[in-house]
């Protein structure tokens, strides 16, 4: 018999020593390795760093001895001390962990949860000055990953109203309560622990899948919304009803949804965790009695370990089960699943700048890609002989007929399906080649197949709204094997954040 003792080297010290001699005491054979153990790298941290420009996605950059340096948690202008979390031979990044400095441009952010919670990250810039860094967002993208040949970008279209502009907010309800290090440090030296806190009302914590950030004042919609909130979370904690734990995957009170319209409409949708039919009942008839705004109260059991609703049925407990909004003088159903645009004063003028790329005269067929519930189609209706949509989503295309049937318009028929599989010879021939194209894809861009598929259609003119220039210059590298890019308009449709969508017109090459 043979005694293996595997040990990290620096671990032999008396309590080792001790269990040898013991294993010797056995007359036993003993085979002692030595684990080796890596040592840890000291992090790098550049010191009295200048932010000289806006990088992308919310980063800033400085340039070292020739190096690009890519940082979060400052701005152009910043003299910051900064901790490398990666470092390659020509770049590197990290965030700034000192302010030594800081820039000219900045202002004081109006939110007291700037910095900590994960939204609302540009706060600290003028909006000026938000504007000016979307611009060049969309410039250096298409310029330095589309390579394609670009006519002049135009002005970016800001929003007239940059705080509680949002229709749609979701809110989490958690056990675990985010702490930053400076309130953690006072609760402990006031002998509060963490464990004593009845959980949090807020927005996930940026990197943090469990924790909450517990707010008191969101900027981004209008009243009453942070008071249903707390109403909701006091009746749960008077009650002595959980809020969700999302590591047990426990707990009554999971989220809510709260939507609202242009029209003065409000929809709240409490998903709980589990039933409980007395107390549900109690807190649903309170939020109808306090909040007389509310036109659409539903609710929602969810089981699953994740937040998405995919899969589940809202009930309607009061109202109607939907609100209605308003684009121009267009009118659109907008049910708890609904995709929708999140600004609509924004949304219009976007809508607007793609209806004008399409160029309509009342005799094209227009295909509306990624059409969700039908918005843009319906939107430029008026101006097209006839509208096709398609969805990947069923549930989306049902509301696009509801809506297209709301706003009686009668040339607008809408599929469900990719369109890489249904957009074939048939398809065209029972319904139209198209005219004009407007694609609205996801973050991620069109699926390669799909922007071959383009080039096969060839329609004359091609509208993309994209709300990731990124992506968006990556197809149209792509698509530039036929088409030549027209026209150019940023919209930004989220103010003090880093997001902006981005509108181009590609017309079809002579041959």
């Amino acid at each position: 018999m043979v005694n293996l003792i595997n040990y990290p080297f620096h671990a032999v010290n008396t309590s080792v020593k001790t269990q040898i001699q013991a294993r010797l005491s056995q007359s036993c054979p003993i085979l002692i390795t030595f684990a080796p153990v890596r040592k840890q790298k000291k992090a790098v941290v550049l010191e009295n760093i200048l932010v000289q420009d806006y990088a992308a996605e919310g980063k800033s950059l400085a340039r070292v001895d020739g190096k690009v340096i890519f940082i979060e948690g400052a701005v152009p202008g910043d003299v910051v001390d900064v901790q490398l979390s990666k470092n390659k031979n020509d770049w590197a990044e990290g965030r700034a962990v000192k302010t030594h400095t800081l820039s000219p441009d900045r202002v004081t952010p109006f939110c007291s949860h700037f910095g900590v919670c994960g939204g609302c990250q540009w706060q600290m810039l003028p909006y000026e000055k938000q504007l000016f860094y979307k611009q060049k967002q969309v410039s250096d993208n298409l310029t330095r990953i589309g390579k394609v040949v670009l006519p002049e970008i135009s002005p970016i279209i800001g929003a007239d109203q940059t705080t509680h502009y949002r229709n749609k907010l979701e809110f989490t309800f958690a056990t675990g309560k985010f702490i930053p290090s400076d309130e953690f440090r006072k609760m402990k030296e006031a002998g509060i622990s963490e464990v004593d806190q009845p959980g949090a009302a807020g927005f996930h914590a940026r990197g943090f899948f469990d924790k909450v950030v517990e707010i008191d004042t969101c900027y981004l919609q209008d009243e009453p919304t942070n008071l249903i909130r707390k109403a909701v979370a006091q009746f749960a904690i008077d009650h002595s009803m959980t809020f969700y734990d999302h590591r047990k995957h426990e707990g009554w009170l999971r989220n809510m949804f709260v939507r609202n319209t242009t029209t003065g409409e409000w929809m709240i949708n409490i998903v709980f965790g589990f039933e409980e039919a007395e107390l549900r009942k109690k807190l649903l008839d309170q939020l109808l009695q306090q909040f007389p705004q509310i036109s659409t109260l539903l609710y929602t059991i969810n089981v699953k370990h994740n937040d998405s609703l995919f899969g589940l049925e809202p009930q309607v407990y009061s109202g109607k089960g939907y609100i209605t909004e308003k684009l121009e003088d267009f009118s659109f159903m907008v049910s708890p699943k609904s995709f929708f645009q999140t600004n609509t004063r924004q949304a219009e003028k976007l809508y607007q700048v793609t209806r004008d790329y399409a160029e309509l005269t009342g005799k094209e067929v227009v295909y509306d890609l990624y059409c969700g519930t039908g918005s843009i189609g319906i939107f430029v209706s008026k101006q097209a002989k006839k509208i096709v949509g398609v969805e990947v989503v069923d549930e989306a295309i049902i509301d696009a007929r509801k809506n297209a049937a709301l706003n009686n318009i009668a040339d607008a028929e809408f599929f469900t399906g990719d369109v890489i599989d249904i957009c074939d010879d048939a398809f065209f021939n029972a319904h139209g080649r198209p005219d004009v194209v407007i694609t609205d894809p996801p973050r991620a861009g069109m699926h390669e197949k799909l922007v071959k598929k383009l080039l096969d259609i060839a329609a004359p003119t091609v509208v993309y709204v994209s709300c990731n220039p990124a992506t968006q210059a990556r197809d149209l590298a792509l698509l530039d094997e036929k088409y030549s890019v027209e026209k150019i308009q940023p919209v930004d449709m989220f103010p003090h954040t880093l997001h902006i969508e981005n509108v181009v017109q590609l017309k079809l090459r002579t041959p």
